[in-house]
């Protein structure tokens, strides 16, 4: 029985066939005036790829025989990888040796965050394994502390009338042997209210609330205090399956197979809401499969399924957005995204990573195409050289992970651009 749940639940998650052709053309980027809420408003023209303005080269490349890389999330000086397997391994950057590993019996990482002192992992079984995260005598080491949702405990802490915020509306005794039995019937209530349904496809983290994010293809996004691991609120966000989630200042957005962005306000600590929908940013009829925030959250990107980087400027309110334009470079979607100071990374179902710079005009110019795989590229994670005491203030370290097991480190130095002051030593995927 669990080997054919198993088997289910792996030809739920979404796989992209390794393309074989590396004789991809170099488009320009293109630049798409649209129509606006502020008729006043027009998007920024977009240069072309200028690939002289930079120099870059692999400084390591690993491959383990783990299947395809699934996810990858990088704080200071490591790097974590989930696949398809059921290992997550870290590694030293940026050599990329690897120093420890994080096992569980569930296969298919499919998602990572790192904090400080936390691993949180989403698999396929729509479960989250959350690992303690410490340093001894110059040592990180790591422990399991728990399965994301505790449906043992959410049941016995309602049988002994300590928590009723679940199933408040239900009123029972529980009493002699049928305790059991309410038990059972809880039990199973519970996994429908509180488990994704289908696979997780992104997560992210507001330490400073607490809270930890899940959004799954169920259509769903799960909000879990991270203090005692259980889901406060459910958001019903899309109309179709949810591919990533991002965090800004007091804001959560969300993308999905329905072709839009959503922006959702937080409350906390206040509001019987915990999140409240603000508006809707439509992606030009393309799923949108990847998302991320410039550093200072002023720029959103979204990465469609027709190569399209689609991008909003924060407004002068909360939860504002305004779309300011598109580019592209990718012959086929836009698999994963992230961003360090003034620059864009993007990886590609095309087997190809690239490096956009964004100038002070809001135009965007490719400075760097990354080659070199044989499977699309599913995870990124870029940061300054100087984090790891090496390179220069205009050299950046991006880490990727393709579908066909490749690791690889790559430094690219952009001649003309210094980089700008980002202030934190902890980066995370997106």
């Amino acid at each position: 029985m669990e080997a054919t749940e198993e088997s289910a639940v792996l030809r739920n998650v979404i796989s992209f066939a390794i393309r074989e052709n590396r004789n991809i053309n170099l488009l320009r980027s293109i630049s798409f005036k649209q129509e606006h809420s502020d008729p006043s408003f027009t998007p920024p023209r977009l240069s072309s790829p200028s690939l002289t303005d930079s120099t870059y080269k692999c400084i390591s490349s690993v491959i383990k025989m783990d299947g395809q890389i699934l996810s990858l999330a990088v704080s200071n000086t490591m790097a974590y990888t989930g696949s398809s397997s059921n290992v997550i391994r870290i590694w030293k950057l940026p050599e990329m040796t690897e120093c420890g590993q994080l096992k569980s019996k569930t296969k298919m990482v499919v998602a990572i965050e790192v904090s400080d002192d936390r691993v949180f992992a989403a698999y396929g079984d729509c479960k989250i394994r959350v690992w303690s995260r410490g340093t001894c005598r110059g040592v990180t080491k790591h422990v399991r502390l728990a399965t994301i949702p505790k449906i043992g405990g959410y049941v016995r802490s309602y049988i002994s009338g300590k928590d009723k915020t679940v199933l408040d509306e239900i009123s029972f005794v529980a009493v002699g042997h049928y305790e059991y039995a309410i038990e059972r019937f809880l039990k199973s209530r519970l996994k429908m209210n509180m488990k994704h349904m289908a696979p997780i496809s992104s997560l992210a983290m507001n330490l400073s609330d607490d809270i930890i994010y899940s959004a799954s293809l169920d259509k769903t996004v799960k909000v879990w205090r991270i203090s005692d691991l259980k889901c406060i609120e459910t958001i019903q966000a899309h109309s179709a399956p949810i591919n990533a989630i991002v965090l800004g200042e007091g804001i959560l957005y969300t993308a999905s197979d329905d072709a839009t962005v959503k922006v959702w306000r937080q409350n906390f600590p206040s509001g019987h809401r915990p999140h409240t929908h603000t508006m809707t940013l439509p992606a030009k009829y393309s799923p949108v499969k990847t998302l991320t925030l410039n550093p200072d959250g002023r720029v959103l990107y979204g990465g469609c399924t027709d190569g399209f980087i689609h991008y909003w400027l924060r407004g002068s309110f909360v939860g504002q957005m305004q779309y300011a334009g598109s580019f592209r470079g990718h012959t086929h979607a836009v698999m994963c995204l992230t961003s360090v100071a003034n620059f864009l990374v993007s990886g590609s179902a095309d087997s190809t990573a690239r490096l956009w710079s964004r100038d002070n005009n809001g135009i965007h110019s490719c400075v760097a195409v990354l080659r070199g795989y044989r499977g699309p590229i599913r995870s990124l994670a870029a940061f300054p050289s100087l984090v790891l005491d090496e390179g220069d203030d205009k050299s950046i370290n991006i880490c990727t992970g393709s579908m066909d097991g490749l690791l690889k480190v790559w430094r690219v130095k952009c001649n003309n651009t210094r980089l700008k002051s980002i202030g934190s030593n902890n980066f995370q995927v997106n």
